[in-house]
């Protein structure tokens, strides 16, 4: 599995879940690498992890374990290909579906192999939930957590053009920004107030949150599933939702990051007229909930994507050169926009207004 990093770091950590797994799964073996080409690891790289001094672990169900920390050279803003062998059965998985990158599966215990061949290939993660570097004391993590616009969505697979990852670029290559990690905790599908594509959003905040390590910046952009599956055409999905039960929510994930000493990012909801669970209602409760997110005080900042994104024209739907087809995704062109939108002083304090720049 290809792992992209935002950090380097000189040793690393990864932590694995059974979530989901309907008994204990046992791991075998796990290596990492830099990564090569395709399935090809860079000579030299290869390291063996090891549990409390052993090279497999057994994780019982719906739990999670932490390797022991390796000496590895962690690459910034690059990729890292993690190795695990199941020697049994693997049982219900958990996985991150939508991973945009290529997985290769091979048979057998081929962890130390520079190479797999003759592997099928997926695009999603399993078991892997977080590769954790060792790094100074003044760096610190920012969390993206959303849903599909935040997971990246059809991006372009295999070049990390989520709008997380061409944020993470960009404070890589900002002369004075500050030392962050960013951590993409977007999940295709996911809902606020339901589960769905995982876990709902207020669930999954304490793990997907305030349990990763460093945390001081945090956007919040979700809520766009929870509007058009109940408001569709037909919906099945549960009553419709309304402005105050998503304005409710969000309020719940902005006081349980401020009570842990996190900045909170409030980013509106991006147009999405011609998707295929767009209605006139929906509509109304996307613009009530930007409206709220864009007039309320209650971010710390407020970065305005769909400012960013609309068609002046007509603000329903995505400008020109930014719908992916769906008009429901950005596109690398619109990922990419809404990342060059946020203005990197807010990380240092330097920035009073904390608004995104419009076009």
């Amino acid at each position: 599995m290809i792992v992209h990093t935002s950090l380097g770091g000189r040793r690393a950590r990864v932590t694995f879940s059974n979530a989901f797994g309907n008994s204990p799964l046992a791991i075998g073996a796990v290596h990492v690498a830099l990564r090569g080409k395709e399935s090809a690891i860079a000579p030299g790289s290869d390291r063996a992890l090891m549990f409390n001094g052993k090279p497999g672990i057994t994780i019982a169900q719906g739990a999670h374990v932490i390797s022991d920390p390796v000496d590895f050279d962690v690459p910034q803003v690059g990729d890292v290909a993690i190795s695990v062998y199941i020697p049994g059965d693997s049982g219900q998985l958990t996985l991150h579906n939508t991973g945009l990158h290529t997985t290769y599966v091979a048979k057998g215990n081929v962890t130390a192999e520079p190479v797999f061949n003759d592997a099928t290939t997926t695009r999603s993660y399993y078991w892997i939930t977080g590769l954790d570097v060792m790094a100074p004391a003044d760096t610190a993590a920012i969390v993206a957590f959303g849903d599909s616009i935040t997971d990246g969505t059809t991006s372009t697979v295999d070049a990390n053009r989520s709008w997380p990852s061409f944020l993470a670029q960009r404070i890589l290559t900002t002369p004075g920004a500050p030392k962050l990690a960013v951590l993409n905790e977007g999940i295709a599908g996911n809902r606020v107030l339901a589960d769905g594509a995982g876990v709902n959003a207020l669930a999954r905040f304490d793990r997907d949150v305030l349990g990763q390590a460093g945390v001081k910046w945090l956007f919040i952009m979700e809520s766009i599933n929870d509007i058009g599956q109940t408001t569709r055409a037909n919906a099945t999905a549960g009553p419709p939702v309304t402005p105050d039960d998503l304005i409710g929510a969000l309020k719940q994930m902005v006081e349980r990051a401020h009570t842990h000493g996190i900045k909170v990012i409030g980013c509106t909801l991006t147009p999405y007229e011609g998707a295929a669970y767009y209605s006139e209602q929906g509509e109304e409760i996307r613009q009530a909930v930007n409206r709220w997110i864009r007039t309320s005080g209650t971010f710390d900042v407020v970065v305005d994507y769909d400012a960013v994104t609309r068609d002046p024209a007509n603000p329903k739907v995505f400008k020109m050169g930014f719908n992916d087809g769906d008009h429901l995704h950005p596109n690398d062109a619109g990922y990419k926009s809404m990342a060059d939108s946020i203005d990197l002083r807010i990380f240092s304090g330097k920035s009073a207004s904390a608004a995104a720049k419009k076009d």
